[in-house]
């Protein structure tokens, strides 16, 4: 058998074991890579071969952009974008849902992690959904499509990832094509969604009292994580941990009325402790990193802080889309620690809330991935693909792997490992063009988060009641595997096929 058959083999068994047991992703790829190489190049010299493999540019873009968003969360940055973007409705109750889908797709596109986001917004969003007679399906859905569509932004976590993949293999690549496709896939199916799922009744013109106390009330208490419970262990920067599971409101995804818990929590009589939460948990530790500190009144103006914040995030967002060749993990580091310096209240814990999890995850999937590079594993698949002669067909295939793996676990991960794998399609006089397949895989990988069984699905029916669980579990399901059986083959049509990109 050889090396390169038995390097897929590993990778495929990574991701089965991270998704079927508490197993973190990026640890596994790093102990994948430590047994491989170890047998491939020797004792004496494997540790510096893969060393040689870890991706120190990455690694500084991913605690960079998250870095940043840890300030602009403390600081109360996101809060008043949450509040900015419910005021924008204009207290019309068709609006609230798109305002979710807008303000998790503008936190995404700043460098917010996915899940993250996700987990902030959905105990809002499904608030929302419960005190409006909301389709809590509809705005889960929102929420999620809302966080991937800005997700494949130049600053995001998926659109760095896909695009240092492309720029490491001397790809021709379009970051502002891929981040568009994203964002208008996204919009047309949260469309099919708003009028799938009870949308209709909304368009009455019926209005919501943005005034109410208890709105902002509630929106002050779920954003700042202020209804779960202290654990009294301090975490740096003098904040203080919390035991909640990531993307709940501490009580168990219990509904929030007013301030009011409508739902015991866990530990607490009566408390269903359902498989969905146990997802949730699991998933959500996996990818995300996040600590909270008390904001005790809701944010609704902006003081100096935010507005530094707001003004350091346009001049990333600018260096980053300017053509300057700005490193863009190294200016959202600096402007990190501007703000650091200038309004250090904000930066305190800011270090502890970078993604951690994730920061590993894809250093440890790029590593591996750098080690099967070495290896010629691309190139060795590339053959054996050209062999059969059906390029379109493997393109459409790895499409299909992607949604798949994804529904399931890791995008971040998904994203990660089989770019690099898709290369030798892209390559050749028979080659399938390499924007429209990386947009196509991205696209395919992404959308399928919807997915109950992977992070962001799990987080919304984390945040759902009770009494909603069960129903919101099966839509999503249903929404989800359509998703992966669907988007692989449009993309394919649209993307891949014609061959114009």
């Amino acid at each position: 058998m050889s090396v390169q058959l038995v390097s897929i083999l590993i990778l495929l068994a990574v991701f089965l074991i991270a998704t079927v047991l508490p197993v973190h992703m990026g640890a596994l790829a790093l102990v994948a890579v430590f047994v491989a190489a170890y047998f491939v190049y020797g004792a004496e010299e494997y540790a510096d071969t893969v060393f040689g493999f870890f991706p120190g540019s990455l690694f500084v873009v991913l605690v960079g952009v998250t870095y940043l968003f840890a300030i602009a969360k403390n600081n109360g940055t996101v809060d008043w974008l949450v509040h900015a973007a419910v005021k924008a409705s204009g207290g019309k109750l068709v609006a609230i849902p798109w305002a979710m889908f807008a303000v998790t797709g503008a936190l995404t596109a700043i460098g917010g992690v996915v899940p993250a986001v996700v987990a902030i917004i959905a105990p809002v969003g499904m608030s929302f959904a419960r005190r409006y007679q909301i389709n809590p399906v509809l705005m889960g859905l929102f929420i999620i499509n809302g966080a991937t569509a800005g997700g494949f932004s130049p600053l995001s976590i998926f659109g760095v990832i896909t695009n240092t993949v492309v720029a490491d293999n001397n790809l021709p690549g379009s970051p502002l094509f891929l981040w568009g496709a994203s964002i208008v896939i996204n919009i047309l199916l949260s469309i099919v969604v708003f009028f799938l799922f009870g949308g209709r009744k909304l368009l009455g013109g019926e209005r919501v009292d943005m005034t109410d106390d208890r709105d902002d009330d509630f929106v002050a208490a779920t954003v700042a994580g202020d209804a779960t419970e202290d654990t009294g262990e301090d975490i740096p920067g003098g904040s203080r941990a919390r035991s909640t599971a990531v993307g709940s409101t501490g009580t168990g995804g219990a509904a929030l009325s007013g301030g009011r818990v409508t739902e015991p929590g866990r530990g607490q009589p009566g408390h269903h402790h359902s498989a969905a939460d146990d997802r949730a948990d699991q998933q959500a530790l996996q990818t995300t990193a996040l600590a909270t500190e008390d904001v005790p009144d809701p944010v609704t103006t902006l003081d100096r802080d935010r507005s530094l914040t707001l003004i350091g995030l346009v001049i990333l967002v600018v260096g980053s889309l300017l053509p300057l060749d700005l490193d863009i993990g190294l200016m959202a580091i600096t402007v990190g620690v501007v703000l650091s310096v200038v309004a250090p209240r904000g930066a305190k814990g800011a270090v502890g809330q970078i993604a951690w999890p994730t920061v590993l995850l894809i250093c440890g999937i790029v590593t591996y991935v750098g080690f099967m590079q070495d290896q010629d594993t691309p190139g060795w698949l590339g053959d054996n693909v050209a062999a059969l002669g059906v390029p379109l067909i493997a393109a459409l295939l790895i499409c299909y792997i992607g949604g798949v793996v994804s529904a399931f676990a890791s995008t971040t991960g998904i994203l990660g490992a089989l770019i690099p794998l898709a290369v030798p399609f892209l390559q050749g006089d028979n080659a399938v063009g390499a924007i429209g397949l990386i947009t196509a895989l991205a696209l395919s990988s992404s959308i399928v988060d919807s997915s109950p069984f992977s992070t962001s699905g799990a987080l919304v029916v984390a945040n759902a009641t009770e009494a909603e669980r069960d129903k919101v579990f099966r839509h999503l399901t249903i929404w989800g595997f359509s998703m992966v059986a669907i988007i692989p083959p449009v993309t394919w049509l649209i993307l891949i096929v014609p061959g114009w990109l």
